[in-house]
């Protein structure tokens, strides 16, 4: 476990912490800015996922404008800056573009200068804390954890993007089980390569009682949804309002979100 590589911008608006009554998530695989919209564009368009081009900064931008509408965004396939992102940071770029004061990136396959693969967290409150932690399995899968909010009424979330395997997503749903099972407001997802009714889902379920508002919406492909394998899951403790799968196909994964009422009391800082 370490802490995440994290930059805020302090806002001095004569606040310190604030009771919330909600709070509007959002969960996207945005694909490193890659605009797919067919199959056969895995193929001809391949290139994209190796050098730079104008089309991923304008479909950052189209990004940004969706994701400005929200107060907590976690990002999948995010490129931390490397040749084909014009070696720009994009959950950096995507703060500054969609007036986030808070971000926060994990680095889960570095490849130098071709690719460097993350997570992302982008928040309009501060976070207490920002941890990551790498999953079981082959390397490159990692989790974030974000608490938000202090002592017992804190809000855990934890933003995944889990492997194609079954069994490493198994050992990997074990894991993160283990990460919020002490916590009693948890909030965990992301780009979780399962369906709902798959085996390890059903189990990770069982052993955290969390639900899933938004099961029977599926999220790719983007152009032609027909799995869910993207996910918000939340404790039952938590009153959930506005659980949808957004029509926006930006990559190839529709984004995921909604709308949590916060438990009484806790106080959220800008």
């Amino acid at each position: 476990m370490s802490v995440v590589q994290a930059v805020t911008e302090e806002r001095h608006l004569g606040l310190d912490a604030m009771p919330c009554d909600s709070l509007r998530l959002m969960s996207y695989n945005i694909q490193a800015g890659v605009d797919t919209q067919y199959y056969r564009h895995y193929v001809t368009r391949s290139w994209k996922h190796v050098l730079p081009h104008r089309e991923r900064m304008e479909n950052l931008n189209r990004i940004a404008t969706l994701l400005a509408d929200y107060d907590l965004v976690g990002l999948q396939e995010v490129d931390a800056g490397s040749l084909r992102s014009g070696f720009l940071d994009q959950t950096e770029y995507l703060a500054h573009r969609a007036g986030f004061a808070h971000w926060y990136k994990q680095i889960n396959r570095n490849l130098g200068k071709l690719a460097q693969h993350s997570n992302g967290l982008l928040s309009r409150f501060r976070p207490v804390a920002v941890t990551d932690h790498k999953l079981p399995g082959m390397p490159g899968r990692g989790a974030m954890v974000c608490e938000l909010g202090e002592g017992a009424h804190r809000l855990v979330i934890c933003i995944v993007h889990l492997a194609l395997g079954r069994r490493a997503r198994q050992r990997q749903l074990d894991f993160v089980a283990q990460l919020v099972d002490p916590y009693d407001y948890v909030i965990v997802m992301g780009d979780m390569n399962c369906q709902c009714q798959a085996p390890e889902m059903r189990e990770f379920v069982g052993n955290t009682g969390l639900r899933e508002p938004t099961c029977e919406q599926s999220t790719f492909p983007s152009w032609r949804p027909m799995r869910t394998i993207d996910h918000i899951l939340v404790s039952a403790s938590l009153k959930v309002k506005n659980a949808r799968v957004l029509d926006y196909p930006l990559s190839d994964h529709l984004p995921i979100s909604l709308e949590v009422a916060l438990p009484e009391g806790l106080a959220l800082s800008y």
